[in-house]
């Protein structure tokens, strides 16, 4: 078995050395190279070709930031952010994913203490996931317009929509292709740490043309994108007015793709629509069936767009009606026409 070769740029050599016990533990993960600076780490990257960075923000130098941005402009490659400097006030997380860095976690999420711990299994999981993840040049290389589903006729109340690792980046080129009088709700489950779930309604909001919020108990399905927030079920109610649960268990995620487009499903019948992204898992394929079902539309992304094809390909799996590249969404999303929601005409 060849093992998965990562690269940690770090600063700090206590939490690189604990890092690299973690990391190494199992034997199938080889830490390449420990980089006290981004300079240091982008020439090892000139001659060697790791399966994944790991990259702290706050380095000598050149910044985390600054580097992301570099390596993803000349030698794209998964990377994943790890840094104290992110959190609930920060929008350093949304900038990092912006400038194509495929994750982020907070240090203080990630408790190197104990390498054989469930934790640290779990953790060695994703960057073997990850490592597998699908990069490209430009985070918009490949998002070009399209025109497959154009000509889709569909009328449409609502749009569900939820995605998760390489989720941000496809929300980003989604929203901005939208005009700001778009008129039809698109209601949004993103898979994001707590701390940058903030951060990432600020950063979409300050992006693109639409208004860009976070989804409130009670409030109506208005044009724009409403957010859920991290651990609440956004759900859509028969009279057009957004619910928030943060007591349901259902399944491993809490906001839950599932739930939403279930209750979409629900409420909007044929007017409603499901679009499945990137990510890793299964949430959203049940709750894209049930719109299906009822006479919805339901979208998946597809694979050679999708940083991890997890979601859609589960989505895929029970049954959508189309499998598009992102371009091919957006032009999908141009074409629907807006109808009030059964219950709220």
């Amino acid at each position: 078995m060849v093992a998965l070769r990562v690269l940690v740029c770090e600063d700090s050599r206590v939490y690189a050395a604990a890092l690299r016990r973690m990391l190494e533990h199992d034997g199938d993960i080889d830490v390449l190279a420990v980089c006290g600076t981004a300079e240091e780490a982008i020439a090892v990257l000139s001659r060697d070709a790791p399966d994944l960075v790991t990259m702290d923000i706050e380095l000598p130098g050149m910044n985390g930031l600054e580097a992301v941005g570099e390596i993803m402009s000349s030698r794209p490659l998964p990377i994943l952010v790890l840094s104290s400097h992110v959190g609930p006030a920060s929008d350093q997380a949304s900038t990092a994913l912006a400038a194509g860095a495929l994750d982020v976690l907070a240090k203080d999420d990630l408790d190197l203490r104990d390498p054989a711990g469930t934790a640290a299994a779990a953790f060695r999981h994703r960057i073997r996931v990850l490592s597998q993840a699908q990069v490209i040049r430009h985070p918009g290389a490949r998002l070009t317009a399209g025109s497959g589903a154009a000509g889709l006729a569909h009328r449409a109340s609502v749009i569900g929509v939820c995605a998760s690792v390489g989720g941000p980046q496809m929300l980003m080129f989604l929203l901005s292709a939208l005009p700001v009088d778009y008129p039809i709700p698109l209601l949004i489950v993103q898979h994001v740490a707590a701390e940058f779930s903030d951060g990432l309604v600020r950063w979409l909001d300050g992006a693109v043309a639409i208004a860009v919020g976070a989804a409130a108990d009670g409030m109506r399905a208005s044009p724009g994108a409403w957010l859920a927030p991290h651990g609440a079920h956004l759900t859509l109610t028969s009279t057009g007015q957004l619910a928030l649960d943060r007591h349901t268990v259902a399944g491993h995620h809490r906001p839950s793709g599932d739930v939403l487009l279930a209750s979409i499903a629900a409420a909007a019948g044929r007017a409603g629509v499901a679009v499945v992204l990137t990510g890793m898992g299964s949430d959203g394929a049940a709750g894209a069936a049930a719109v299906r079902h009822r006479g919805g539309l339901a979208i998946a992304q597809d694979e050679a767009s999708s940083a991890v094809f997890g979601m859609p390909k589960a989505a895929i799996d029970l049954g959508v009606d189309l499998v598009l590249s992102p371009g091919d969404i957006v032009a999908g999303l141009l074409g629907l026409r807006r109808e009030p929601l059964p219950g709220a005409r």
